[in-house]
């Protein structure tokens, strides 16, 4: 099975940045697609960010497009959320996520695999 390690987060001030990374063990997740999610409590997972297996597609959730960066560095076996200029609202549990060749992949249900997720708490 694949496996993913969330690290990266922390707390942070309200406009400040934070880069998480997501590590497969190994080559595992060669020729996957990759997502971030997160999800805040009592509330779904919500999409985030995602990119395709070559870095050439990505893709982001409306809201978060022009503040986050999504990238991916194969050689490392890790995936990349850069998180600029941060609100409270973006106070949540971030999980990456991986998947072969979907062809929908703003769904959490579209996800083979997991990581534990990594906490991100933006102060006021």
């Amino acid at each position: 099975q694949v496996q993913l390690v969330e690290s990266g987060g922390g707390l942070v001030q309200a406009g400040g940045s934070l880069r998480l990374s997501c590590a497969a063990s190994e080559r595992t997740f060669s020729g996957y697609a990759m997502g971030w999610f997160r999800q805040a409590p009592g509330k779904e997972r919500e999409f985030v960010a995602a990119i395709s297996w070559y870095g050439g597609v990505t893709d982001y959730a409306d809201s978060l497009k022009g503040r986050f960066i999504i990238s991916r560095d194969n050689a490392k076996n890790t995936v990349y959320l850069q998180m600029n200029s941060l609100k409270p609202e973006d106070t949540a549990i971030y999980y990456c996520g991986a998947v072969p060749t979907p062809r929908v992949w703003n769904s959490p249900g579209a996800y083979e695999y997991w990581g534990q997720g990594t906490q991100v708490t933006v102060s006021s």
